[in-house]
């Protein structure tokens, strides 16, 4: 999959708590090393690993924090599941510059956390794409300079790599349907 572009971000908002999935995976991953998530099937953007300290956060090497429960998870060009159906020993694409390694998860950690949601406009086709992610300087996403920003550091106007997809999903699989989500 080449299909990577950049995204404009449009709108960050605070939507209180929810379910938050963190995938312990059960290899030793890259700081740039992520997975591919979104709100609905119009695209996604690249969570990245917990490779990195912060202020209040060790860093967790083995660790992505996967974002809201409802998520989608980009499996393959045609497959996704929803973090809700992530299971142990389930093995889940990890993206790094394009390319990507299929890795086992050893737990999937479920916890009550506050929220925001971040929408972004594709460069190319103004196709909107958007993630509800955990409010803490531990979810980082990757930037258009391929670097990882933190969520509270995020601003309008900042870019963000996204991989955009045609919406239309049954089970996970892609399906040709008019379909609406946002």
């Amino acid at each position: 999959m080449t299909n990577f572009e950049t995204a404009k971000v449009t709108k960050i908002e605070s939507i209180g708590e929810g379910t938050r999935v963190c995938l312990d995976l059960i290899d030793q991953l890259d700081p740039l090393e992520g997975v591919l998530i979104g709100n609905t099937g119009h695209g996604y953007l690249m969570a990245l690993s917990e490779n990195r300290s912060t202020d209040t956060y060790p860093p967790r090497p083995f660790r992505i924090n996967a974002g809201a429960y409802h998520h989608y998870l980009l499996l393959d060009e045609e497959k996704t599941g929803y973090l809700a159906e992530m299971e142990p020993g389930m093995k889940v694409p990890v993206w790094q510059a394009g390319e990507s390694r299929l890795v086992p998860i050893g737990r999937v950690k479920i916890e009550k956390r506050p929220f925001i949601r971040i929408v972004c406009q594709t460069e190319k086709t103004a196709q909107e794409i958007s993630v509800t992610v955990q409010e803490a300087d531990s979810v980082h996403l990757l930037d258009a300079e391929n670097r990882a920003k933190s969520v509270l550091e995020l601003a309008v106007g900042d870019q963000l790599i996204c991989y955009p997809d045609q919406p239309g999903r049954h089970l996970g699989q892609k399906i040709e349907e008019e379909i609406t989500e946002k």
